[in-house]
């Protein structure tokens, strides 16, 4: 029988999230790291994300789910100012890997958006 672990999102695999928001820094890709998967082949990561916009008007914020490549691997919203958490990412997930894949984020405008969330992490 598979085992969940509820956690905060892990920046690095060498170290374990604080549950804070992380600031979303980065205009462009390679976006500012949210989480890094297990590096465990049998791990599976199911991430939820969620978004806050502290700007004064609208923000595009683009999350690289696990890769760069557009549009596989993006998935872009469109935040409106000071609107509260939006839910990005409902559980979608990811595989461990021996080279961990990472889910990193970048906006429109940099140091405004927080994400929030957790991760949900699948063992057999």
């Amino acid at each position: 029988m598979a085992t969940f672990s509820k956690l905060a999102f892990q920046p690095t695999t060498m170290t374990v999230g604080t549950g804070l928001g992380t600031l979303v820094v980065a205009t462009a890709t390679a976006g500012t790291v949210i989480h890094t998967c297990s590096n465990v082949a049998t791990h599976i990561d199911e991430l939820w994300l969620y978004a806050y916009n502290n700007h004064s008007t609208t923000n595009v914020l683009t999350v690289e789910f696990g890769g760069v490549t557009s549009p596989k691997d993006v998935i872009v919203s469109t935040l409106a100012s000071k609107a509260g958490l939006v839910l990005i990412c409902a559980g979608l997930v990811l595989q461990g890997n021996t080279s961990p894949v990472v889910v990193r984020a970048f906006a429109v405008t940099a140091s405004q958006v927080s994400i929030f969330g957790y991760v949900n992490r699948i063992t057999p």
